[in-house]
Parts: C-alpha cells; structure tokens; sequence
C-alpha cells in the first residue's frame, strides 16, 4: 500500500471515496473497474492528460508523481494503481476480488507494475500518444520543475521537444511484453481466469494492458486463449462503465 502525505491540504477534508484519474490512462482504468466491481460510491476528479491537466501544482500537491490514479478515501491520499486496487479489495472486501492463493495474484499485480515504465508506457507513446501528449516548451519546463521521480524525468525527456522513440526503445518494450503474454497465454490454457475460474484482482490488473496495446497496434494473433480471455470482459459492466465508458476505443484516441 502506497500512502503519501499531500502538500495540498485540501483533499484532507476529503469524505468517501474520490479517484483522479485519466480516460485514456490504463492504470486509472483498473481502479475505476474495480471501484465498481466493488459497487462501491466514489467521486470522480476527471484529470484531461491531453490537455496536461496533471501538471499544476495543485495536482503534484495531491500526487507528487503527478500520475493518475490517485484514490482519495477519507482523506487518505492513495496512489500506484495496482497497490489502490488491493487496497480497495482488503477496505472493502465484499464482494472479494482476491484469489485463494494471494500471493500468486499479488505476483500478477506486481509483474503489471514492474512492467509500466520499462515496457507499457513506451509502447504506447511510441505508437500512438507521444505526438499528441508533446509539451510546449512552458509545459516542458513546468514538468521539469515540478517532477523529481528521476525515472519519470528520464522517460519523458525520450520526448521532448524534437526527440522521439527510438526503435530500440520500441524493440525493448516488445522483448519485455512478449514475455510477459508468453507466461500469459500459458497460465490461461484450460481456464476462464488468471487464477482459475475465479475472477480476481490478476484479471482487473491485466485487461487494461491488453486493450490500450491492441489500441496501439499490438498483435495478439499468436495468443489465442489471451484472446478468449479478453473477450470475455464485453460482458461485464465494470469493463463497459470503467473502460468503454471512457475510452470506447483506444486506437482512435
């Protein structure tokens, strides 16, 4: 669970549940799917990432990442998206999004999180959002003041001004995702779910990968049960509301 301490005092005062986030963000996708998965009230702070409304002071005040999600729950400032849905899952824990064996969901959740900077991110901008998320040079300099997440400081400076990715970066991020939906593919042979046939916090964690990336481009030809799986989210309304609602199709974004 990662907690922080806002320098903006206002979200404090906050009662209930208030998620920030982004439409099109992958990681603001799956807490708002588990939020209402959850059947749980919250109230949305919708951040516009093409409009670079995450970078204010008000809102690094509130995450001084200045990613989304943020989840704010009684004033409590909680961010990292695969860390948010845990926590939801163990606050609220009716109805359960946990698999019998935690601990090998936990690992699903943080193999996603491991894999966001290093590969998901730069697949994305690479191929589809760099060019439409560019910063002015005022924007530019903004970020650069308000971010000290070196990580992020390193990848976004990949864009900047007349810099693009490079097709090493694009190659790495595959090499990465590739085997990361190998061990996918296989987990998945002979059952509905990443853990089973129980439908858990692995799947919620999963699903916003694979619909930003076949957004962007990204083959699933070779994956035939991801596929099956993937399909089986059109039926369920945390996936049509916390998804499709939002964003109803990534590759147009």
């Amino acid at each position: 669970m990662v907690v922080v301490i806002p320098t903006n005092k206002s979200v404090e005062a906050f009662q209930g549940l208030h998620l920030y986030h982004g439409a099109i963000s992958n990681c603001s996708m799956r807490v708002r799917m588990t939020l209402i998965e959850k059947g749980l009230t919250w109230t949305s702070h919708h951040i516009d990432l093409k409009k670079k409304e995450n970078i204010t002071d008000v809102y690094f005040g509130i995450n001084p990442n200045g990613l989304v999600p943020t989840l704010v729950d009684d004033g409590v400032v909680h961010i990292e998206s695969n860390d948010i849905i845990d926590y939801l899952d163990e606050t609220y824990p009716v109805p359960s999004l946990s698999a019998l064996d935690r601990e090998a969901m936990l690992g699903w959740l943080q193999l996603a999180a491991s894999i966001h900077v290093p590969a998901i991110k730069p697949y994305v901008y690479a191929k589809k959002v760099a060019v439409k998320l560019k910063k002015t040079s005022e924007e530019q300099s903004r970020y650069d003041s308000l971010q000290q997440n070196q990580e992020l400081k390193t990848f976004h400076a990949k864009h900047k001004g007349s810099s693009t990715f490079s097709d090493a970066d694009v190659t790495k991020s595959e090499e990465i995702l590739k085997d990361c939906f190998i061990k996918l593919e296989s987990t998945l042979e002979g059952q509905s779910w990443i853990m089973g046939e129980q439908y858990t916090l692995a799947d919620i964690s999963w699903i916003p990968v694979h619909f930003v990336l076949i957004g962007c481009g990204y083959s699933f030809d070779n994956y035939p049960n991801i596929r099956r799986w993937a399909e089986a989210f059109r039926a369920k309304e945390s996936f049509q509301e916390g998804i499709l609602k939002w964003c109803p199709d990534f590759s147009q974004v």
